[in-house]
């Protein structure tokens, strides 16, 4: 059996793509995360998603929702794994306050863009996003193209 090994700079948990897909990101945060035992090990073995995860505030503290840590197979019978439960993220006063100012206003929100891991801690990236219209989505394709096209046109004339 040859076991899977990872690069020795690869801190990745989990990434959300499709947030940079539907939101300007506008300011990022680093925040710890209040995990289980059985979840630590679960994303020690890449068994977490990102896709549906938004930050919420309930009594001035702040929740993360929708992020799925699938169990182990072999995690003990006794714990009751729930994949989906809210997780409490772990920020000081001062980043709570500017997070929540941003949620005040209109069309801002708060997603996870990305878990990954500093040095044993588990660690999640949050940013401050605005929702982006069908027409914002489009230009921004427009521009990834083009983008593609000028590297293409810069390599061709290089040689």
């Amino acid at each position: 059996m040859a076991s899977k090994k990872k690069k020795p700079g690869d801190n990745t948990i989990a990434q959300n793509r499709r947030a940079r897909h539907d939101y300007f990101i506008e300011d990022r945060f680093e925040a710890g995360l209040a995990l289980t035992g059985w979840e630590v090990k679960a994303l020690r073995a890449q068994r977490g998603q990102l896709t549906e995860s938004y930050v919420v505030f309930h009594r001035d503290e702040a929740w993360l929702h929708g992020v799925q840590i699938q169990p182990l197979p072999q995690a003990s019978t006794h714990f009751v794994t729930e994949p989906t439960r809210t997780r409490k993220l772990l920020l000081h006063r001062r980043e709570l306050n500017k997070l929540r100012e941003a949620t005040e206003q209109k069309g801002y929100t708060i997603v996870a863009t990305a878990l990954y891991w500093k040095q044993h801690l588990v660690k999640c990236e949050i940013a401050i996003a605005k929702g982006k219209q069908l027409h914002d989505k489009r230009e921004s394709a427009k521009e990834r193209d083009w983008d593609r096209e000028k590297q293409r046109s810069m390599r061709v004339d290089a040689k």
